[in-house]
């Protein structure tokens, strides 16, 4: 492969990561166009509903665009939807050269762009760095083919496993860099979701904080609370932002209470309840799904970790290991799950450390 394929698509990926976390349910592309061994032109994909990576970097090259070759993250689209095709855009600019980082995973699209542009006398190169452009929008790609949102699991926890120092004591237990971290998950994601439980233990605002930042956003707050016991003066109910609150209970739930939760400003759904009594996961995530919620950061407790890890529902682990043992009375990470054996132990596509002041992050991807 050409050393300058490999060099140019590394810069439309770094444009493609000045979208993350704001043009959901689209993916977040970026868009490289060079001429003569110059780049004359650069974009990225802003917000769903707007222009395209290709066409802000087509605007930003101008008449220089024409004999160009375009580096592009994902494959251009060739259909119309809330913006005109690209690939009609590119073919309007001239441009002779496409230089692709990863086909569209969506099986209605696959090629289609590709394709197009190769009837129309382009040259097409496809799958540079395309593992790096996949990992930039595990969330798109899932909920293209599924219809189901990524899940991510997250939590701060001791050395020997433990979420809190007692059962129903909610302290922070890592230091302020993890903490930082997580916001800047927040930061990116659609949603994050906690059980009832964390929510009348920890009353916590579920918001971005984020210092030195022009522009943070915060994600939509899910609680699930199959019996409707969250108070109408919850923290996250009575603040400023920008960002909605989505209750699921039962289809059992009190209605009166329904109705002092709604007064709030909450929206609150029912949902069929699984063997447990408790709000049936899998019909949620398809929920969300429907509503183009792609990407959902569960943030505990124990128990709801445990339901999502038992139905095999998580597709990314992020565990925030603070220097330290709790011992006995801690919280484990998980409730109700339990491993036979090694040999039934799901499986990681891939895992990484890293170092976070004194913590330590732990990332997995779980193998499908």
């Amino acid at each position: 492969m050409k050393k300058d394929h490999l060099y140019y698509m590394g810069l439309a990926l770094e444009e493609a990561k000045k979208g993350i976390g704001r043009v959901s349910p689209n993916p977040a592309v970026g868009a490289i166009i060079v001429k003569d061994g110059k780049i004359v032109g650069k974009g990225h994909h802003k917000k769903a509903g707007t222009p395209h990576a290709e066409v802000h970097a087509i605007l930003d090259a101008g008449q220089l665009a024409k004999s160009a070759t375009l580096y592009v993250t994902l494959e251009p689209c060739n259909h119309t939807g809330r913006t005109p095709p690209c690939t009609e855009a590119i073919i309007r600019a001239g441009i002779t050269s496409v230089v692709i980082g990863m086909l569209d995973p969506n099986p209605r699209v696959t090629g289609g762009g590709a394709d197009y542009l190769k009837t129309q006398g382009v040259a097409i190169s496809c799958g540079v760095i395309e593992q790096q452009c996949k990992e930039l929008n595990h969330p798109f790609f899932k909920h293209s083919v599924t219809g189901l949102p990524w899940v991510v699991m997250k939590a701060g926890l001791s050395l020997d496993g433990r979420i809190s120092f007692a059962p129903k004591q909610g302290a922070a237990l890592t230091g302020p860099e993890s903490r930082k971290y997580v916001h800047q998950i927040r930061n990116h994601v659609d949603a994050i979701l906690i059980g009832v439980e964390t929510a009348l233990i920890d009353n916590p605002n579920l918001t971005t904080r984020l210092d030195g930042l022009a522009e943070t956003r915060d994600p939509l707050r899910i609680v699930l609370d199959s019996r409707l016991r969250l108070p109408a003066n919850a923290r996250m109910l009575n603040q400023e932002s920008s960002a909605e609150t989505w209750i699921f209970c039962s289809e059992q739930a009190s209605l009166v209470k329904e109705l002092q939760l709604k007064q709030r400003g909450v929206k609150v759904f029912r949902l069929p309840s699984d063997a447990d009594k408790r709000v049936d996961l899998l019909e949620l995530l398809r929920f969300l799904g429907s509503k183009n919620i792609t990407s959902v950061l569960v943030e505990g407790g124990a128990q709801v970790h445990g339901a999502f890890y038992r139905q095999n529902l998580i597709d990314e682990l992020l565990l925030f290991y603070a220097p330290y043992i709790i011992g006995d009375q801690g919280t484990p990470l998980v409730h109700g799950y339990t491993l036979s054996n090694r040999l039934e132990a799901p499986l990681f596509s891939s895992t990484s450390v890293q170092v976070l002041g004194k913590d330590v992050l732990f990332k997995a991807l779980f193998q499908r």
